[in-house]
């Protein structure tokens, strides 16, 4: 399994923070999608991340993968100088659904059909 560890500043004199920041969100896209196209272990379904997101390596928390852009967008929009990004490629394995969940696609149909009936 590899990793990404890395401290980013958004603070760099001579270069806009925006750009900075969608520069930073680049290469965090750029590096899971490389760690996704490797090949799979037997017995392994996908590739999944343990994220850590913080303003320094002693003070990150362990947070969502989902999570990390917004997280990001946070620190620069409070004014931030850096964050501490860790992602930590690892097995995931797909687990059976819930009897009796719903399917989001079934949802997703029943409110498209409510929406075209007319009234």
């Amino acid at each position: 399994m590899t990793f990404m560890k890395k401290i980013f500043k958004l603070a760099i004199e001579g270069k806009n923070r925006d750009r900075v920041l969608d520069a930073v969100k680049h290469e965090v896209r750029k590096y899971v999608k490389r760690e996704r196209r490797r090949l799979l272990p037997e017995g392994v379904d996908f590739w999944d991340f343990d994220c850590k997101f913080g303003p320094t390596q002693e003070a990150a928390e362990v947070v969502h993968f989902a999570t990390l852009t917004g997280l990001m967008d946070t620190v620069a929009q409070a004014g931030g100088e850096q964050f501490y990004v860790e992602i930590l490629a690892k097995h995931g394995h797909r687990q059976a659904r819930p009897e009796g969940a719903t399917d989001r696609v079934t949802s997703a149909a029943a409110s498209a059909t409510y929406l075209d009936d007319p009234q």
